[in-house]
């Protein structure tokens, strides 16, 4: 039980736990900023184009409403806007991850003189250029 109350506690140190509940918050914030997107600036275009219907109030009814009875609809309405909510928050995402992967790919080029090369990647290239020369001077005692 020792053993993992230390793994957790390592887990939470090293700032995993503190990356993931970053990651958490700003998604949830950034979900809202995309339901407002969708909501107040691509579907009121898009309900012009369609003759003012509103895609959130369209459904498939399954059962007329009664006195005693509840309606029993699908709301593919629904559906369609969570759709584009999500294809437009995997667009960002994906945006975003291009951009920041670019300049990670920079920065780890031990080339490139621009950016300062972490000194990780600067290590692991220093021993890439001794085993070569290692290896050649192998091949020339043949």
């Amino acid at each position: 039980m020792k053993n993992f109350f230390e793994e957790f506690k390592n887990f939470a140190i090293k700032g995993n736990m503190i990356d993931l509940a970053v990651g958490i918050i700003i998604g949830t914030a950034f979900n809202k900023v995309v339901s407002t997107i969708v909501s107040a600036i691509i579907m009121p275009p898009l309900s012009l184009l369609t003759d003012d219907v509103n895609l959130s109030n369209k459904k498939w009814i399954l059962r007329q409403p009664t006195d005693s009875v509840e309606e029993v609809a699908i709301g593919y309405g629904e559906l369609i806007e969570s759709l584009i909510d999500f294809g437009i928050i995997a667009f960002t995402i994906f945006v975003m991850v291009k951009f920041i992967n670019r300049f990670k790919q920079k920065s780890e080029d031990p080339t490139n003189k621009e950016v300062e090369t972490p000194k990780n990647i600067a290590l692991l290239s220093s021993l890439e250029k001794l085993l070569q020369e290692q290896n050649e001077i192998l091949k020339n005692k043949k």
